[in-house]
């Protein structure tokens, strides 16, 4: 989730005029991502969870591209995406080794296939 914060604070700057452009779509996309983990995590079946976290993997791509666009027509500058755009990139990292885990055993419980808030953000314990 600190992925959507920082979406969050880093689109508080861009012209009102995009409010209803690409503030709502940068916005909406980065809480889709960790919205889509938790609700697959509450699916019945493996299988499941990975179609969700398949998702989230979207919703990431979608969340870079609106980025780059953002920062080719001049609403926020290069360096001010270089973190958001490593973030992202470091999340999608994790979900795919999650994905791939899971498919490895598909019988997990549903607390072994619940990463951890550390795990999902990349932080270190």
């Amino acid at each position: 989730m600190d992925l959507a914060v920082e979406c969050y604070a880093l689109t508080k700057g861009f012209p009102k005029e995009e409010v209803f452009g690409l503030t709502s779509q940068i916005r909406r996309a980065a809480a889709s991502g960790p919205a889509n983990i938790a609700e697959g995590y509450g699916r019945d079946s493996a299988g499941q969870y990975v179609n969700f976290l398949r998702t989230a993997q979207g919703s990431l791509k979608e969340l870079e591209t609106h980025l780059l666009l953002s920062g080719r027509i001049g609403l926020v500058g290069a360096s001010s995406i270089e973190g958001v755009l490593a973030r992202s990139e470091s999340v999608g990292k994790m979900l795919r080794g999650l994905i791939r885990s899971i498919q490895r055993s598909p019988n997990l419980t549903a607390d072994a296939r619940l990463p951890t808030a550390d795990a999902v953000e990349g932080r270190k314990k």
